[in-house]
């Protein structure tokens, strides 16, 4: 094969409807129907759209996540970096709130973003320049972010000023036409990360590098700047996924975002993206998302299974993706 021709075969992965890819929509549908039918409470109005909206911020950074992986990488610091951002941006605010009032809110979020971005660009550089394996790294700066969090807060909670609650709280509670307002923003998340993917020469040097490192290199792809940029991207989400968090508990704590990257990693490859890296699926990492929530909701309203055992549960999903996407690569 020549390279124009894996870079066409590389392209059409963007757009190509396979069945492999309906795969995560289909348990989907299936979960939602047996939820459906153990608990007829499952299906109101209230309890959908409660389970969409708690979905976002998982989903949100779970798009994020799929260019770390589709890129070769992985990002096991998503969770702490997530209590870390909130946190700085609960003390700007708390900062800027005397002198600014509402006005503190965007400067607060501005600032989230910034700081979300350079946690990224901190991941992606040591991963890149210093040479050092992503689970490793990753590992590491989970660590630090949850140990500043955690000396922020002084192992206690870091609330946003009370003067500042009531104009951040539609953020999370209001809606647009019905649609709450978290759900638009990972509909718009959703939109520039596959456009990004999938539809621009950035997205196809992240597939190729991660498919295959060296052969990208030789086709003239800065495998190091990619990678590099699927940090940034992934810190960026994580941003935008505290913006929505914050008004919902109006705090940060030591425990916020807490196996978070459990959840986000699990979304990712019960969506289809491949985790050796090469493959990226966005609407599946959406799906994925959306898969665990209506789990953890079914099991809160059914007495079939404790809901202490979510954790356990996410853990056998993510197991039992894996050996699927093993299998299916073997044939």
């Amino acid at each position: 094969m020549t390279t124009a021709t894996a870079t066409i075969a590389t392209a059409d992965e963007g757009y190509r409807i396979r069945w492999a890819d309906l795969a995560p929509f289909i348990a989907l549908a299936v979960i939602v129907l047996l939820g459906a039918l153990i608990n007829s409470n499952f299906t109101s109005s209230a309890n959908l759209m409660n389970v969409i909206t708690r979905s976002a911020f998982i989903a949100i950074i779970a798009v994020g996540a799929t260019f770390v992986i589709a890129s070769g990488g992985l990002d096991l610091s998503v969770g702490s970096m997530m209590a870390f951002v909130t946190g700085i941006m609960i003390m700007v605010m708390n900062d800027l709130a005397p002198a600014y009032g509402s006005w503190a809110i965007p400067m607060g979020a501005g600032v989230a973003i910034v700081v979300g971005g350079l946690c990224g660009l901190f991941n992606g550089l040591i991963v890149t320049v210093g040479r050092i394996e992503p689970f490793i790294v990753t590992l590491g700066t989970m660590g630090i972010f949850r140990a500043f969090i955690t000396f922020m807060t002084d192992g206690g909670s870091l609330p946003i000023d009370r003067g500042l609650r009531d104009a951040y709280r539609p953020v999370y509670f209001g809606d647009f036409l019905g649609v709450p307002y978290p759900v638009l923003i990972t509909f718009v998340v959703v939109l520039l990360g596959g456009f990004v993917l999938y539809r621009t020469k950035y997205g196809r040097r992240l597939t190729s590098a991660g498919s295959n490192v060296e052969v990208a290199r030789f086709s003239g792809v800065n495998v190091g700047v990619v990678r590099t940029g699927a940090y940034v991207i992934q810190g960026l989400c994580v941003a935008v996924a505290a913006i929505c968090y914050v008004p919902r508990l109006g705090a940060a704590t030591p425990t916020t975002g807490q196996l978070w990257e459990l959840q986000v990693i699990t979304a990712v490859v019960i969506g289809g993206t491949l985790l050796r890296g090469g493959r990226g699926r966005i609407g599946g990492t959406v799906a994925g998302a959306l898969i665990l929530e209506v789990i953890a909701n079914v099991m809160v309203l059914s007495d079939l299974v404790s809901e202490y055992l979510i954790a356990a549960v996410q853990g056998a999903i993510i197991i039992i993706a894996m050996l699927a996407h093993r299998f299916t690569a073997s044939r």
